[in-house]
């Protein structure tokens, strides 16, 4: 057996099973052995899960089994993700205003015209709401249609770039927190000219629709910005292990996480978290 050489070969603490092909009796009873002296097995969808906090999503397949823990929050989780939020509102409150009057200052002197920039995302249920944010692009940033928007973004005026690369141009959304469209932490509401068009492609692309959107998550800590299908589907996987084990010890470490960013610009390291 193959597997025999190899863990004589090295010293081997874990073994990661592909699980698109049918494994035989006799390494099922080999691995079991192996548990025993202290050689863990497990599939590489749970050594992802757990290694990686990702809910790994393979293209070509769409497996019930897989959404049977990633459900709503309960009552109870709903209750302590609502103290969290009120939370926030109060502490960001008085930066959050500090940051809507230097802005208007800078905007004015950099990119006249409106302060605030709404636009309709998609929330809880598939529907629709009007998320707002600073402006940090020009007006005329989607003259050509609409677009990802990317780091360092030639769309962004100078002061608007460091709101983004901070994340200060996201706290107005507090507002759309404390109107109940979206909570401090949770997946990132995207447009719906995009999840239409990732639901076509992205098997349990709508899973990430049945809790409130949020300002921060754990896919804005992870990764960078997305451009396209493989962005969001890296972005998804991340959603889905937040809404599979969220806690709130999750919670606590993804808001520090996120302050950590703001303040280094720097992404969490995985082995870390």
């Amino acid at each position: 057996m193959r597997i025999k050489g190899i863990l004589k070969s090295a010293n081997s603490k874990l073994i990661v099973l592909n699980t698109k092909i049918a494994l035989p009796s006799k390494l099922l009873t080999y691995l079991t052995k192996l548990e025993i002296k202290g050689i863990r097995y497990m599939t590489v969808e749970n050594f992802v899960e757990e290694y990686l906090h990702k809910c790994l999503i393979i293209d070509e397949s769409f497996n019930i089994a897989f959404l049977d823990n990633i459900h709503s929050y309960s009552i109870a989780q709903k209750i302590q993700k609502k103290v969290i939020d009120y939370i926030a509102i109060i502490m960001l409150l008085i930066p959050t205003l500090l940051a809507i009057i230097y802005s208007a200052y800078r905007v004015r002197k950099e990119s006249p015209g409106t302060l605030f920039f709404r636009q309709k995302r998609v929330g809880l249920g598939e529907c629709e709401f009007t998320c707002v944010k600073l402006r940090s692009m020009h007006l005329d940033a989607e003259k050509d249609g609409a677009k990802f928007a990317t780091d360092n973004d030639p769309r962004a005026f100078p002061w608007g770039e460091k709101l983004r690369k901070s994340k200060i141009d996201e706290l107005i959304q507090l507002w759309n927190v404390f109107k109940g469209e979206m909570h401090f932490v949770g997946p990132r509401p995207e447009r719906k000219i995009w999840t239409k068009e990732f639901e076509k492609s992205i098997p349990y692309y709508t899973q990430r629709h049945i809790v409130k959107p949020g300002i921060t998550g754990l896919a804005q800590i992870k990764y960078q910005y997305g451009s396209g299908k493989l962005d969001a589907k890296e972005k998804l996987m991340y959603d889905l292990y937040y809404i599979k084990n969220w806690n709130i010890f999750l919670e606590l470490k993804i808001i520090w996480e996120t302050l950590l960013f703001v303040l280094t610009r720097k992404r969490d390291d995985l082995s870390n978290f």
